[in-house]
């Protein structure tokens, strides 16, 4: 398809909310940061170069590297690309101060803010500098391959504070560059929108809106629920379509079908919580959460794996036997069935197609993944950021659409405070909620300053709390609820990165994200915690920023051979737990949370396997998300034989297949280094457990049926009611547990009325 063809379906613009008011960095500080960005991501030129601030190679080098890019780019590339890739920096990257502004001001604790202030300070000081570099230069005025040295020396250092600092720093731009790079998609051909397929017209949705007032507004209704995820959709469904009125509020906003798949760098801001990414305390794992209109149903990969076996007799050996029951049975296949589940019209891109053959290779168990798509072929990688075609039967397609066409009510925008309550006959009951509504502009759209503020206040029959693992429990320990409970049995699935390279395009944004998975390592400790091996999403700024940083040539250079990647992850059902709590400053979501020495083993075992696939299926470089471990390259004797040729060369070289010596001592010293902290980055999509449901008040935050303990007429509905991590992605487990729980409220209501009835 050619560019012309791709922007005639580009999708519509998104405009982000205003930028946030006053400096977050003095001019100094922004002086220090940009020249620490510039180290990271440098200019990089010959010698002879005359541009100012530029990483000089001599000759023989830069003609290599430009060579190697070179070699690599698409058909309809301009020689010249290569060089404008290698000459862009970070300071020069279009929208990067402006996006580290909102990045530093929105989206980051209050105390690593300070700490990053204190550093960049410092580095513009002679003693700081002589501390922190050895040199009384101001950093900022040291050429910037005395810079980059320092940051590699920052990365070897025994000291904590400047190999966090350096581990930060990195990341942090790593992440913008890739996301606003305009020389990187023009190297690698990666398309603004999907190539394949065709936009499609989701729902038209109604929302209440209010005049400006200042008196707080109040609605009645029989059902609240707070969130419109995979829990609140379903919710919603059930209980509009049981007769009962029913209002969902959601704190982000609906993009249309039209405006989706986002750009790298406004998905992360309107569609997913904290800008795109929270970290737990001790950074030693990235945190990825929906927030948007259908929660993480709107950018999750379609994966719809029902909750396996083991899982269901672990839950009901704590006492909920539902969990094995026929009617648990019954609610995952109501809500697989409505988003027309199922593996039949699966078409598996090159990274998929490497995990199904390379796993029967190695005699690895490995099957495909059902997927979300309503029945249809759908070949799309994007779907991080939104489905564009709105094939993909998340909420925002199937659940809440029927919700509205059974009578509920929505409202986008809404940030709900508290949960309020009353004494009724001894009984401390919830009545509703308030919280905060802010209209769209006057253009329709969220980047005006015109907005209007209103005070809302819901009163409820039922509410019903599905504002996923992170915010759920929050919000009740805003509400005033004690329970020690809330928040802790945090489940994340850790999952460490393992990428490979192969001789020819791979174009891994095309396709469907999440296809097949291998369970042969799913029970590792004999008590069902082990790891699953499947794809990861291919999204440039989603894959790339987790690669290592040793340099600016490295990184750039390995970047430009992204088109050629695949790259998959080990992800661990996790037997420990952390905790959410919210920030004692400003009351936002904290994340305490470490995989421990068992996760991290259970992980190794699988980016091991991982690396076996990658071989067996011809890759030519594999490559770890671990500092220090170096990538392993094939030598071209070593090639695996194609199934059409005998089991030895024509030279009668033998395939040694994973016994090749040099793969072996790779293994082996993947295997020494393991996956330390921190060393070893880990990335969650998956969080569970934080309002766990169980038998008594002691050891969880939800009874059997969902409501809180305590209180009545309060309920969790989303995945963190789950009791231990459920081992699959959660989306229809969290879907058929809501399915149960939400026919229970119903029930409730009726029995109620018959009951006012008969009085």
């Amino acid at each position: 398809m050619t560019s012309q063809q791709v922007n005639l379906i580009a999708p519509l613009a998104s405009p982000l909310p205003p930028p946030p008011e006053g400096e977050v960095l003095t001019e100094a500080q922004w002086t220090t940061l940009m020249a620490i960005g510039d180290a990271i991501i440098p200019s990089i030129g010959p010698s002879n170069s005359t541009l100012p601030n530029t990483l000089a190679l001599e000759a023989t080098e830069y003609s290599s590297a430009i060579s190697k890019i070179e070699s690599n780019l698409p058909e309809n590339a301009s020689r010249e690309a290569a060089h404008r890739y290698l000459a862009e920096s970070a300071s020069a990257t279009p929208g990067m101060k402006e996006l580290l502004h909102r990045m530093l001001s929105d989206y980051l604790r209050t105390d690593a803010r300070k700490g990053i202030c204190v550093v960049l300070s410092a580095l513009d000081t002679r003693p700081g500098c002589l501390l922190m570099t050895g040199s009384t230069t101001s950093f900022h005025l040291q050429p910037v391959h005395v810079r980059q040295q320092i940051l590699q020396n920052w990365l070897q250092s025994y000291l904590p504070p400047l190999r966090g600092a350096a581990k930060g720093f990195t990341l942090l731009f790593k992440a913008t560059w890739t996301k606003l790079s305009p020389t990187l998609g023009e190297v690698l051909g990666f398309p603004r929108a999907p190539v394949h397929g065709k936009p499609g017209k989701g729902f038209d949705y109604s929302f209440i809106q209010f005049p400006p007032g200042k008196e707080p507004e109040i609605i009645e209704t029989d059902v609240l629920i707070v969130g419109s995820g995979c829990g609140g959709g379903v919710c919603a469904k059930n209980l509009a379509e049981a007769g009962y009125r029913v209002l969902v509020v959601e704190k982000a906003y609906h993009f249309p079908a039209a405006h989706l798949p986002m750009s790298e760098a406004d998905a992360g801001i309107h569609l997913f919580q904290n800008g795109g990414v929270e970290n737990s305390d001790d950074s030693s794992i990235g945190i990825i959460a929906g927030s948007a209109w259908g929660g993480g149903g709107t950018v999750n990969w379609s994966a719809s794996l029902q909750t396996q076996g083991f899982v269901r007799q672990e839950w009901a050996d704590m006492g909920l036997s539902f969990f094995t029951s026929s009617e648990f049975q019954n609610s995952l296949d109501r809500v697989c069935n409505r988003m027309g589940a199922s593996t039949d019209h699966i078409d598996h891109n090159k990274g998929n197609s490497v995990l199904l053959e390379g796993a029967r290779k190695l005699g690895y168990n490995v099957k495909p993944v059902p997927q979300n798509t309503g029945g249809n072929r759908h070949y799309c990688g994007y779907c991080t950021l939104g489905c564009g075609a709105a094939e993909k039967q998340g909420p925002v397609i199937s659940f809440l659409p029927d919700a509205e066409r059974a009578g509920a009510l929505f409202m986008e925008g809404f940030s709900a405070d508290k949960v309020l309550f009353e004494n009724i006959k001894g009984k401390r009951v919830a009545t509703g909620v308030k919280g905060t509504w802010l209209s769209r502009d006057t253009n329709g759209g969220v980047s005006g300053n015109d907005k209007t503020t209103r005070e809302i206040i819901i009163n409820a029959k039922r509410v019903i709390v599905s504002c996923g693992s992170l915010q759920s429990p929050l919000l009740l320990l805003r509400s005033g609820l004690t329970n020690p409970q809330i928040g802790r049995n945090l489940h994340l699935h850790p999952a460490n990165i393992l990428g490979a390279i192969f001789p020819t395009p791979t174009n891994p944004w095309e396709g469907p994200i999440l296809t097949a998975v291998v369970d042969s390592f799913q029970d590792l400790d004999a008590q069902s915690h082990g790891t699953k091996l499947e794809a990861t999403t291919m999204m440039p700024s989603w894959s790339l920023p987790l690669f290592p940083w040793s340099s600016g040539l490295d990184y750039k250079s390995l970047a430009a051979r992204f088109r050629n990647m695949a790259a998959y992850i080990s992800l661990v059902r996790d037997r420990d737990t952390g905790r959410v709590y919210p920030d004692p400053v400003d009351g936002k979501c904290r994340i305490q949370y470490t995989p421990s020495a068992l996760e991290r083993k259970h992980a190794l075992e699988g980016v091991l396997a991982l690396a076996k696939i990658c071989y067996v299926s011809g890759a030519e470089e594999i490559v770890t998300t671990t500092a220090g471990v170096p990538s392993f390259v094939r030598a071209s004797a070593s090639k695996p034989l194609s199934s059409s040729t005998s089991s030895s060369s024509a030279e009668g070289t033998p395939d040694l297949g994973i016994n090749d010596p040099a793969f072996v001592a790779w293994l082996a010293l993947v295997r020494k280094k393991g996956l330390p902290s921190p060393d070893a980055q880990f990335a969650s999509a998956h969080q569970m457990g934080t309002c766990r449901m169980g038998v008594s008040e002691k050891t969880s935050v939800v009874d059997p049926s969902g409501k809180v303990w305590g209180v009545e007429g309060l309920y969790v509905a989303d995945a963190s009611v789950f009791p231990s991590a459920s081992g699959v992605n959660p989306m229809v487990t969290n879907m058929a547990i809501s399915d149960w729980i939400s026919r229970g409220v119903g029930k409730g209501l009726r029995g109620e009325a018959g009951e006012r009835a008969r009085l």
